[in-house]
C-alpha cells in the first residue's frame, strides 16, 4: 500500500436531509408489503396486528432515540460497533460486527436483493436451471442451483450496487435518494387507493379471524404469540441502527446525526401504519390468514389487486422492485463501514480498513460484504438465518440502550449535545423490553434462539487470531 493510499480518509459529505433519507431508505425493503399476512395468522384480529406494528415502532423508536445519544458523543463510521467498544470494550463490540459480517447485514442484503429478483421473476421469466443440477446439495440441507435464473439477478444485484458504492459515496447515495423519493410517494398512493378505492370497509378492521377467541383466552400463550408475531414486525423495521454506521461520513454530526435517526424513525413508522391500516382495510382477517396459509401471494398484491384488477400485480411489483433495490444498495452502502471500522481497530481482516485513495471509500470492505453476501444467495438459508438472528440482535441493541446510562455516569451527566428524551424512563423501556423479546424468543424458538447464538460465536477463533494486534486502542 502506497503513501497516499495510507493518507486516504473517508468524506464527510452527508448533510441532514440525505442523511433522514439514507435512514428511510435502510429500514423500507420488503417487510411492508409482505408481513401483514403472518402476523394476521398469529394474532387473529387486524386491532392486534396494528398494535403490534405500533408497539413494534415505538420500540424501535426507544432504541432510535437511546442510540442517537450514543451517535451525538461518538460520532464515527462503525455505529453500534464504535458505541460497544467504547462503553464495553472489545470483545462485546467484536462479536457485533462479526455477527454483522457473517449473518445479521450481509443475510439482510441477500434477502432483500432475493425478493427484489423475484419481483423481477414476476415480471419477466428467468430461465432456471436444468433439473439434475437443481437437485444436486450440499449434506442435503443447501441447495445451491435451486431457483438459479432467481438467484443470479439477486447476485448481479449485489455486484452491481457494490462497484456503484465502491466508486463513491456520492453514486450510492444519489441511488437511495431517488429511490426513496420513489417508495415514499408510491406507498402514499397504495394507502389512498386502499382507504378510498371502494373495496374497503370498517367492518373488516373490527371483525376478528374465527381463533381468536381461543387464543385470547390463554394470557400467557397470547403475550408469546404477541411478541412472535412483533418479530415479523422488527424485520420490517430493521435497519434502524445502521445510519450510525456512516457516522464519520456525516457533516455536523453530533447534531444531524440525531435528528435524522429521529426524523426518519417517525417518517417510517407514519409510513408503516398507514400502508398496515389500509391492508386491513381491504382484506378482513380470515383472507389475510388464507393469503399467508397458501404462500403464493404477496399481501400488498392481493390487496391492490382488490381495488384495481391484475394490472395492481406488476403495479406492486415493480414498486417491490424499486424498494428493495434502494433498501438493499443503503443497507451495502453503510454496513461496510462497520468492517472498515473493526479492520481499522486490528478486528477484522487488515485489508478491510484501507481506503481507496481516488474513491475515498472502504473499498475492501464493500468487495468482502458483497462477496460474502453472494454467498449466502447461493445458499437458499438466509431467510432462516436473519429469523435466528433478528433476537440475538436485540441482545446488542440493549446493550446499546443500557450504554446510555452507563455513559452518563462515566462523563458526569448527560451530553451537551444531543439528550435522550424522557430519561431514565425511555432507555429503560427499551433495554427492558430487549430482556424480555430475548427471554420470551427463547422460550418461543428455543432450537432457532440456540443456533442463532451459535452462529455469532463462530467469531471465536478470528477474535483469538486477531486479539493480539494493538490497533486503534
Amino acid at each position: 500500500m502506497n503513501q497516499s493510499e495510507n493518507n486516504a480518509s473517508l468524506d464527510r459529505s452527508i448533510g441532514l436531509n440525505l442523511a433522514i433519507i439514507l435512514m428511510i431508505s435502510s429500514i423500507i425493503g420488503s417487510g411492508v408489503f409482505k408481513k401483514v399476512a403472518p402476523m394476521t395468522a398469529e394474532l387473529q384480529s387486524p386491532f392486534w396486528v396494528l398494535l403490534a406494528w405500533i408497539v413494534a415502532g415505538i420500540v424501535s423508536l426507544a432504541g432510535a432515540l437511546s442510540v442517537a445519544e450514543l451517535s451525538g458523543q461518538i460520532a464515527d463510521s462503525g455505529g453500534a460497533y464504535v458505541f460497544l467498544r467504547a462503553i464495553y470494550g472489545r470483545a462485546v463490540a467484536f462479536f457485533f460486527g462479526w455477527g454483522n459480517f457473517a449473518v445479521i447485514r450481509t443475510a439482510s442484503i441477500s434477502s432483500i436483493a432475493y425478493v427484489f429478483a423475484e419481483s423481477v421473476h414476476a415480471l419477466v421469466s428467468i430461465p432456471e436451471a436444468p433439473a439434475e443440477w437443481s437437485a444436486l446439495s450440499l449434506g442435503g440441507i443447501i441447495f445451491p442451483f435451486q431457483n438459479l435464473g432467481v438467484k443470479a439477478i439477486a447476485i448481479a444485484l449485489v455486484l452491481f450496487l457494490t462497484l456503484i458504492n465502491y466508486r463513491g459515496l456520492k453514486h450510492g447515495s444519489t441511488l437511495s435518494r431517488y429511490a426513496t423519493g420513489t417508495v415514499v410517494a408510491s406507498l402514499v398512493v397504495v394507502f389512498f387507493l386502499g382507504v378510498f378505492g371502494g373495496a374497503g370497509k370498517w367492518e373488516n378492521l373490527m371483525a376478528n379471524a374465527a381463533g381468536f377467541t381461543e387464543l385470547k383466552s390463554n394470557n400467557f400463550e397470547f403475550v408469546a404469540v404477541f411478541f412472535s408475531a412483533m418479530l415479523a414486525a422488527f424485520w420490517a423495521y430493521e435497519g434502524w441502527i445502521t445510519l450510525s454506521f456512516v457516522g464519520g461520513e456525516i457533516k455536523n454530526p453530533h447534531r444531524n446525526l440525531p435528528l435524522a435517526i429521529f426524523f426518519g424513525m417517525l417518517g417510517v413508522i407514519a409510513i408503516y401504519l398507514l400502508v398496515n391500516f389500509s391492508y386491513l382495510y381491504v382484506l378482513p382477517a380470515e383472507e389475510m390468514i388464507a393469503l399467508h396459509e397458501s404462500q403464493n401471494k404477496v399481501a400488498a398484491i392481493a390487496v391492490i389487486e382488490r381495488i384495481v384488477g391484475p394490472v395492481g400485480t406488476l403495479f406492486i411489483a415493480g414498486l417491490i422492485i424499486i424498494s428493495t433495490f434502494g433498501c438493499t444498495n443503503t443497507t451495502i452502502l453503510m454496513a461496510a463501514r462497520l468492517y472498515y471500522s473493526m479492520a481499522k481497530n486490528g478486528e477484522f481482516f487488515k485489508k478491510a480498513g484501507e481506503v481507496h485513495p481516488k474513491f475515498h471509500t472502504p473499498g475492501n470492505a464493500l468487495l468482502m460484504q458483497g462477496a460474502w453476501a453472494c454467498v449466502l444467495i447461493l445458499s437458499g438459508s438466509f431467510d432462516q438465518l436473519t429469523d435466528m438472528l433478528i433476537f440475538a440482535s436485540f441482545i446488542f441493541y440493549g446493550l446499546c440502550g443500557f450504554g446510555v446510562f452507563v455513559m452518563r455516569r462515566r462523563n458526569g451527566g448527560p451530553p451537551a449535545t444531543y439528550r435522550t428524551p424522557l430519561y431514565p424512563v425511555l432507555p429503560a423501556v427499551f433495554v427492558l423490553f430487549c430482556i424480555a423479546l430475548v427471554i420470551i424468543t427463547l422460550y418461543n424458538r428455543p432450537g432457532e434462539s440456540v443456533i442463532g447464538l451459535a452462529l455469532i460465536l463462530t467469531g471465536l477463533v478470528p477474535y483469538y487470531l486477531w486479539r493480539g494486534r494493538v490497533a486503534g486502542s
